[in-house]
Protein backbone atom coordinates (compact mmCIF):
# COMPACT_ATOMS: atom_id res chain seq x y z
CA UNK A 1 0.00 0.00 0.00
CA UNK A 2 2.52 2.84 1.13
CA UNK A 3 4.52 1.62 -2.42
CA UNK A 4 1.56 2.63 -4.85
CA UNK A 5 1.23 5.74 -2.63
CA UNK A 6 4.80 6.75 -2.86
CA UNK A 7 3.83 6.10 -6.61
CA UNK A 8 1.06 8.10 -7.30
CA UNK A 9 2.71 10.93 -5.26
CA UNK A 10 5.73 10.94 -7.75
CA UNK A 11 3.41 10.47 -11.02
CA UNK A 12 1.87 13.90 -9.08
CA UNK A 13 5.07 15.44 -9.00
CA UNK A 14 5.93 14.60 -12.66
CA UNK A 15 2.47 15.88 -13.69
CA UNK A 16 3.23 19.12 -12.00
CA UNK A 17 7.06 19.47 -13.10
CA UNK A 18 5.19 19.30 -17.49
CA UNK A 19 2.32 21.48 -16.10
CA UNK A 20 4.25 24.29 -14.80
CA UNK A 21 6.74 24.16 -17.40
CA UNK A 22 4.04 23.71 -20.11
CA UNK A 23 1.92 26.42 -19.03
CA UNK A 24 5.28 28.62 -18.34
CA UNK A 25 6.50 28.19 -22.08
CA UNK A 26 9.82 29.16 -20.65
CA UNK A 27 10.87 28.88 -17.28
CA UNK A 28 14.40 28.99 -15.09
CA UNK A 29 15.00 26.46 -12.41
CA UNK A 30 15.09 28.79 -9.64
CA UNK A 31 11.83 30.00 -10.75
CA UNK A 32 10.99 26.79 -10.95
CA UNK A 33 11.14 25.78 -7.70
CA UNK A 34 9.50 29.05 -6.30
CA UNK A 35 6.38 27.70 -7.84
CA UNK A 36 7.22 24.74 -6.46
CA UNK A 37 7.88 25.44 -2.81
CA UNK A 38 4.07 27.87 -3.10
CA UNK A 39 2.15 24.44 -3.75
CA UNK A 40 1.30 22.14 -1.16
CA UNK A 41 2.58 19.48 -3.02
CA UNK A 42 6.63 20.44 -2.50
CA UNK A 43 5.62 20.13 1.63
CA UNK A 44 8.01 22.55 1.95
CA UNK A 45 10.88 21.00 0.44
CA UNK A 46 12.59 22.51 -2.55
CA UNK A 47 13.51 20.10 -5.90
CA UNK A 48 16.96 18.91 -5.68
CA UNK A 49 18.82 19.62 -9.34
CA UNK A 50 20.03 15.81 -8.99
CA UNK A 51 16.19 15.17 -8.67
CA UNK A 52 14.67 16.97 -11.44
CA UNK A 53 17.60 15.66 -13.67
CA UNK A 54 16.33 12.18 -13.14
CA UNK A 55 12.82 13.70 -13.27
CA UNK A 56 13.39 14.73 -16.50
CA UNK A 57 14.41 10.90 -18.02
CA UNK A 58 11.46 9.76 -16.32
CA UNK A 59 8.80 11.70 -17.39
CA UNK A 60 10.57 11.11 -20.98
CA UNK A 61 10.28 7.19 -20.58
CA UNK A 62 6.56 7.54 -19.22
CA UNK A 63 5.14 10.35 -21.75
CA UNK A 64 6.88 10.56 -24.03
CA UNK A 65 7.78 14.54 -23.40
CA UNK A 66 11.34 16.16 -23.98
CA UNK A 67 12.14 18.71 -21.03
CA UNK A 68 15.38 20.71 -23.02
CA UNK A 69 17.09 23.21 -21.81
CA UNK A 70 18.06 26.63 -23.71
CA UNK A 71 22.01 26.10 -22.44
CA UNK A 72 22.38 30.24 -22.32
CA UNK A 73 20.91 33.39 -20.70
CA UNK A 74 19.23 32.33 -17.66
CA UNK A 75 19.33 28.10 -18.76
CA UNK A 76 15.69 28.22 -18.96
CA UNK A 77 13.82 24.89 -19.05
CA UNK A 78 10.64 24.29 -21.76
CA UNK A 79 8.75 21.61 -23.52
CA UNK A 80 10.56 20.71 -26.44
CA UNK A 81 8.18 18.60 -28.73
CA UNK A 82 5.43 20.93 -27.39
CA UNK A 83 2.85 19.84 -30.53
CA UNK A 84 3.01 16.10 -29.34
CA UNK A 85 1.30 17.44 -26.18
CA UNK A 86 -1.91 19.09 -28.13
CA UNK A 87 -1.72 16.14 -30.80
CA UNK A 88 -4.65 13.73 -30.48
CA UNK A 89 -2.34 10.98 -29.94
CA UNK A 90 -1.58 8.58 -27.33
CA UNK A 91 1.84 10.51 -25.55
CA UNK A 92 -1.55 13.52 -25.27
CA UNK A 93 -4.12 11.23 -24.22
CA UNK A 94 -1.87 9.59 -21.68
CA UNK A 95 -0.79 13.37 -19.85
CA UNK A 96 -4.07 14.61 -19.90
CA UNK A 97 -5.54 11.27 -18.13
CA UNK A 98 -2.98 11.36 -15.20
CA UNK A 99 -3.55 15.29 -15.42
CA UNK A 100 -7.29 14.88 -14.28
CA UNK A 101 -6.32 11.99 -12.20
CA UNK A 102 -4.20 14.15 -10.81
CA UNK A 103 -6.77 16.84 -9.93
CA UNK A 104 -9.16 14.15 -9.07
CA UNK A 105 -7.13 12.21 -6.69
CA UNK A 106 -6.58 15.86 -4.59
CA UNK A 107 -9.87 16.59 -4.65
CA UNK A 108 -11.36 13.81 -2.34
CA UNK A 109 -13.12 16.65 -0.18
CA UNK A 110 -15.03 17.62 -2.45
CA UNK A 111 -15.90 14.13 -4.30
CA UNK A 112 -19.36 14.71 -3.89
CA UNK A 113 -19.22 17.40 -5.91
CA UNK A 114 -17.75 16.24 -9.04
CA UNK A 115 -19.58 14.13 -11.22
CA UNK A 116 -18.02 11.76 -13.91
CA UNK A 117 -19.29 10.37 -17.06
CA UNK A 118 -19.28 6.58 -17.27
CA UNK A 119 -17.13 4.74 -19.61
CA UNK A 120 -19.41 1.31 -20.24
CA UNK A 121 -16.31 -0.65 -21.97
CA UNK A 122 -12.23 -1.51 -21.71
CA UNK A 123 -12.12 -2.16 -17.75
CA UNK A 124 -11.87 -6.29 -18.82
CA UNK A 125 -10.64 -6.61 -21.85
CA UNK A 126 -8.65 -3.66 -22.61
CA UNK A 127 -5.16 -4.90 -21.25
CA UNK A 128 -4.92 -8.80 -22.47
CA UNK A 129 -5.93 -7.00 -25.86
CA UNK A 130 -3.11 -4.42 -25.40
CA UNK A 131 -1.01 -7.08 -23.95
CA UNK A 132 -1.48 -9.27 -26.97
CA UNK A 133 -1.33 -6.38 -29.55
CA UNK A 134 2.21 -6.46 -28.44
CA UNK A 135 3.41 -10.05 -28.78
CA UNK A 136 1.21 -10.46 -32.20
CA UNK A 137 -1.30 -12.71 -30.72
CA UNK A 138 -4.35 -14.19 -31.32
CA UNK A 139 -7.28 -13.58 -29.71
CA UNK A 140 -10.45 -16.22 -28.93
CA UNK A 141 -13.19 -13.59 -28.30
CA UNK A 142 -17.23 -14.82 -27.53
CA UNK A 143 -19.11 -11.44 -29.54
CA UNK A 144 -22.47 -10.45 -29.23
CA UNK A 145 -23.26 -8.31 -32.19
CA UNK A 146 -26.68 -6.06 -32.12
CA UNK A 147 -26.90 -6.71 -35.68
CA UNK A 148 -27.34 -10.29 -35.83
CA UNK A 149 -29.06 -10.55 -32.17
CA UNK A 150 -26.57 -13.10 -31.35
CA UNK A 151 -23.69 -14.68 -29.79
CA UNK A 152 -20.69 -16.00 -31.78
CA UNK A 153 -17.01 -17.65 -30.91
CA UNK A 154 -13.92 -16.87 -33.01
CA UNK A 155 -10.34 -16.24 -33.08
CA UNK A 156 -9.17 -12.34 -34.25
CA UNK A 157 -5.39 -11.02 -34.36
CA UNK A 158 -5.80 -7.88 -33.05
CA UNK A 159 -4.42 -4.92 -35.60
CA UNK A 160 -5.16 -1.51 -33.03
CA UNK A 161 -7.79 0.04 -30.66
CA UNK A 162 -9.36 2.85 -30.23
CA UNK A 163 -11.36 5.34 -28.02
CA UNK A 164 -14.63 6.84 -29.20
CA UNK A 165 -17.59 8.45 -27.69
CA UNK A 166 -16.63 6.81 -24.05
CA UNK A 167 -16.32 3.44 -25.70
CA UNK A 168 -13.05 1.28 -26.62
CA UNK A 169 -12.60 -0.56 -30.08
CA UNK A 170 -10.85 -2.95 -31.43
CA UNK A 171 -9.46 -3.50 -34.69
CA UNK A 172 -8.63 -6.95 -35.71
CA UNK A 173 -8.99 -9.15 -38.37
CA UNK A 174 -10.60 -13.11 -38.45
CA UNK A 175 -8.30 -15.81 -38.92
CA UNK A 176 -11.16 -17.27 -40.62
CA UNK A 177 -10.05 -17.41 -44.50
CA UNK A 178 -13.58 -16.39 -45.73
CA UNK A 179 -13.72 -13.18 -43.75
CA UNK A 180 -9.89 -13.03 -43.31
CA UNK A 181 -9.88 -12.30 -46.96
CA UNK A 182 -12.72 -9.07 -46.69
CA UNK A 183 -9.77 -7.80 -44.26
CA UNK A 184 -9.88 -5.98 -40.99
CA UNK A 185 -12.82 -5.37 -38.84
CA UNK A 186 -14.52 -2.96 -35.77
CA UNK A 187 -15.41 -5.01 -32.96
CA UNK A 188 -16.88 -2.94 -29.53
CA UNK A 189 -15.09 -4.31 -26.32
CA UNK A 190 -18.15 -4.16 -24.63
CA UNK A 191 -19.78 -6.38 -26.36
CA UNK A 192 -17.29 -8.93 -25.89
CA UNK A 193 -18.25 -11.32 -23.74
CA UNK A 194 -15.92 -13.76 -23.28
CA UNK A 195 -11.44 -13.34 -23.90
CA UNK A 196 -8.78 -15.82 -23.98
CA UNK A 197 -5.31 -14.80 -25.30
CA UNK A 198 -4.29 -18.17 -27.48
CA UNK A 199 -0.50 -19.56 -28.01
CA UNK A 200 -0.98 -18.74 -31.02
CA UNK A 201 0.46 -16.17 -32.82
CA UNK A 202 0.25 -13.95 -36.52
CA UNK A 203 2.39 -11.95 -38.58
CA UNK A 204 1.33 -8.25 -38.73
CA UNK A 205 1.13 -6.92 -42.24
CA UNK A 206 4.24 -4.21 -42.76
CA UNK A 207 1.95 -2.20 -45.06
CA UNK A 208 -1.07 -1.80 -42.46
CA UNK A 209 -1.31 1.70 -40.56
CA UNK A 210 -3.65 2.75 -37.74
CA UNK A 211 -3.79 5.87 -38.75
CA UNK A 212 -3.75 5.59 -42.53
CA UNK A 213 -6.77 3.12 -41.70
CA UNK A 214 -8.70 5.90 -40.17
CA UNK A 215 -7.64 8.50 -42.15
CA UNK A 216 -10.60 10.70 -42.95
CA UNK A 217 -12.89 9.36 -40.87
CA UNK A 218 -14.82 10.97 -38.15
CA UNK A 219 -15.70 8.12 -35.72
CA UNK A 220 -15.13 4.37 -35.38
CA UNK A 221 -16.68 3.46 -38.69
CA UNK A 222 -13.73 2.89 -41.63
CA UNK A 223 -15.77 2.03 -44.45
CA UNK A 224 -12.94 2.16 -47.44
CA UNK A 225 -15.53 2.39 -50.20
CA UNK A 226 -16.73 6.11 -48.84
CA UNK A 227 -13.75 8.34 -50.34
CA UNK A 228 -12.97 11.19 -48.59
CA UNK A 229 -14.30 14.55 -49.63
CA UNK A 230 -15.09 18.12 -49.24
CA UNK A 231 -18.27 19.03 -47.01
CA UNK A 232 -19.00 22.22 -46.27
CA UNK A 233 -21.99 23.03 -43.33
CA UNK A 234 -23.54 26.00 -42.22
CA UNK A 235 -23.50 26.57 -38.35
CA UNK A 236 -26.00 28.63 -36.37
CA UNK A 237 -24.03 31.65 -34.54
CA UNK A 238 -24.56 30.15 -31.59
CA UNK A 239 -23.26 26.38 -32.19
CA UNK A 240 -20.87 28.06 -34.32
CA UNK A 241 -19.12 28.85 -31.14
CA UNK A 242 -19.18 25.22 -29.47
CA UNK A 243 -17.84 23.83 -32.82
CA UNK A 244 -15.06 26.52 -32.92
CA UNK A 245 -13.53 25.47 -29.79
CA UNK A 246 -13.87 21.95 -30.45
CA UNK A 247 -13.37 20.75 -33.34
CA UNK A 248 -15.61 18.10 -35.00
CA UNK A 249 -12.85 16.50 -37.09
CA UNK A 250 -8.96 17.51 -37.36
CA UNK A 251 -9.62 18.82 -41.02
CA UNK A 252 -11.91 22.09 -40.23
CA UNK A 253 -11.91 25.31 -41.22
CA UNK A 254 -13.87 28.30 -40.82
CA UNK A 255 -13.85 30.00 -43.99
CA UNK A 256 -17.11 32.78 -42.87
CA UNK A 257 -18.30 33.86 -40.47
CA UNK A 258 -21.24 36.73 -39.37
CA UNK A 259 -23.28 37.65 -36.55
CA UNK A 260 -25.95 34.73 -37.94
CA UNK A 261 -23.58 32.09 -38.85
CA UNK A 262 -20.72 30.15 -40.04
CA UNK A 263 -19.53 28.34 -42.63
CA UNK A 264 -17.49 25.83 -42.00
CA UNK A 265 -15.23 22.94 -44.38
CA UNK A 266 -14.04 19.31 -44.16
CA UNK A 267 -12.21 16.97 -45.66
CA UNK A 268 -13.40 13.15 -44.64
CA UNK A 269 -15.59 10.43 -45.01
CA UNK A 270 -19.34 11.20 -44.24
CA UNK A 271 -20.32 7.50 -43.22
CA UNK A 272 -23.14 6.89 -41.24
CA UNK A 273 -21.04 8.03 -37.64
CA UNK A 274 -20.44 11.38 -39.06
CA UNK A 275 -24.42 11.86 -40.56
CA UNK A 276 -25.78 10.86 -37.13
CA UNK A 277 -23.18 13.99 -35.77
CA UNK A 278 -24.77 15.93 -38.08
CA UNK A 279 -28.56 15.34 -36.86
CA UNK A 280 -27.48 15.12 -33.09
CA UNK A 281 -26.75 19.62 -33.94
CA UNK A 282 -30.55 19.83 -35.10
CA UNK A 283 -31.42 22.72 -36.79
CA UNK A 284 -28.48 24.80 -36.10
CA UNK A 285 -26.50 23.33 -38.82
CA UNK A 286 -27.21 22.70 -42.74
CA UNK A 287 -24.95 20.54 -45.14
CA UNK A 288 -24.46 22.66 -48.10
CA UNK A 289 -22.56 20.27 -50.29
CA UNK A 290 -22.21 17.28 -51.20
CA UNK A 291 -25.48 17.60 -52.86
CA UNK A 292 -25.79 13.99 -52.18
CA UNK A 293 -25.57 14.67 -48.82
CA UNK A 294 -27.62 17.38 -47.85
CA UNK A 295 -29.99 14.83 -49.68
CA UNK A 296 -29.48 12.04 -47.38
CA UNK A 297 -29.92 14.04 -44.27
CA UNK A 298 -32.79 15.63 -46.43
CA UNK A 299 -34.28 12.32 -46.50
CA UNK A 300 -33.82 11.31 -42.36
CA UNK A 301 -35.29 14.30 -41.39
CA UNK A 302 -38.40 13.86 -43.70
CA UNK A 303 -38.51 10.17 -42.84
CA UNK A 304 -38.47 11.49 -38.97
CA UNK A 305 -40.79 13.90 -39.23
CA UNK A 306 -43.34 11.56 -41.06
CA UNK A 307 -43.40 9.32 -38.14
CA UNK A 308 -43.82 12.09 -35.84
CA UNK A 309 -46.92 13.18 -38.21
CA UNK A 310 -48.21 9.98 -38.39
CA UNK A 311 -48.27 9.85 -34.77
CA UNK A 312 -49.91 13.25 -34.07
CA UNK A 313 -52.76 11.96 -36.18
CA UNK A 314 -53.27 8.60 -34.66
CA UNK A 315 -53.67 10.65 -31.31
CA UNK A 316 -56.26 12.83 -33.06
CA UNK A 317 -58.23 10.20 -34.04
CA UNK A 318 -58.07 8.49 -30.57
Amino acid sequence: MVNNERGQSLITKYVWVVETIYKAGKISFKELNKRWLRDEISRGVEIPKRTFDNWKYVIFDMFGIIIANENRGEYRYYIENVEDISKNGLRSWLYNTFCVSNALANSQGIKDRIILEYVPSGQEYLQPIIEAMKENRVLNITYHSYWKGEENNFDVQPYCVKLFRQRWYMVARSTYSYYYEQGPRIYALDRICNLRTTDETFEMPKDWNAEEYFDGCFGIIADQRLEPQPVKLKVSASQANYIRDLKMHETQEEVERNDEYSIFTYYLRPSFDFQQELLWNGEDMEVLEPLWLRKEIAGKIKRMWNKYSASENKDKLV
